[in-house]
């Protein structure tokens, strides 16, 4: 199959996702209220607390609004992904793919699409996001090439989660499967720094919470959005998105070459 036919089947595979978006809003609108659920249940419920108990911060619901607004970010992007892992398993057991197999289109095209569907709604639900939070009276201090910064870091973080969904929609025996083997990327920004820093953490959970991938990311986001980014934490967020896009787009796509073909 030549790369400008690619190009042509992997647009149609994307027009088919947004169509299902379009089709079945109820999905998107879900995906994008589960991390609105968490902004206002931590702002309201538990801000004015531990925004006066984080180190450095010093106050109420404002200053921890400020505070976690990156970690809601990442969450909604791991919301998008989790239904991309859903969306992909369902082409796999409900029969489509074997329908698509006597088509003479490119195999990759099948999961370029879901891929490319899943950054429109992941662009959506970040959007949303932060529209919450400035409605909630968040205001970031990042100038110019800070948004352009943590543009970029989300569209990373994006293509990452996305592929490692992908590829776990992919290797699911069912949709069961594929709704449940992602869920720890909800529970990773809370064994990261999203919520409080890594100092006020146990020493066996501060490792982890500083060494896993979501800490430099929101870390990186953290500084961005206040002026202050930090070129240490850019580098580990940037390294620890392309290991994980590159490595689960070769799992995913090897996994679906041998389903379509076995």
């Amino acid at each position: 199959m030549s790369t400008p036919l690619a190009i042509t089947d992997t647009a149609t595979m994307l027009r088919r996702n947004l169509l299902h978006m379009r089709r079945y809003p109820s999905l998107t609108i879900m995906l994008m209220g589960q991390p609105l659920l968490f902004l206002l249940l931590f702002v309201f419920v538990f801000g004015n607390t531990l925004g006066a108990g984080i180190t450095g911060v010093g106050g109420g619901r404002s200053e921890y609004l400020t505070y976690i607004t990156p970690a809601i970010v990442v969450m909604a992007v791991a919301s998008v992904a989790l239904g991309t892992a859903v969306s992909v398993a369902s082409d796999m057991t409900q029969g489509i793919v074997a329908r698509f197999r006597t088509m003479p289109i490119a195999r990759v095209s099948v999961l370029a699409g879901h891929v490319g569907g899943a950054l429109v709604q992941t662009a959506l639900a970040v959007a949303v996001t932060f529209a919450a939070a400035l409605l909630l009276g968040y205001r970031p201090d990042a100038g110019a090439a800070d948004w352009l910064g943590v543009v970029a870091i989300v569209l990373l973080l994006a293509l990452a989660l996305t592929w490692l969904t992908v590829a776990l929609g992919v290797a699911a025996d069912s949709v069961e499967t594929a709704s449940n083997t992602p869920m720890f990327l909800l529970i990773l920004p809370f064994l990261g720094s999203g919520f409080v820093p890594t100092e006020s953490m146990p020493a066996g959970i501060r490792w982890f919470a500083e060494y896993q991938p979501f800490t430099p990311v929101m870390d990186t986001l953290r500084g961005l959005l206040a002026g202050t980014p930090s070129a240490h934490d850019a580098v580990l967020a940037v390294g620890w998105c392309i290991l994980i896009t590159v490595l689960s787009a070769i799992w995913g796509v090897r996994v679906y070459h041998r389903k379509v073909t076995g």
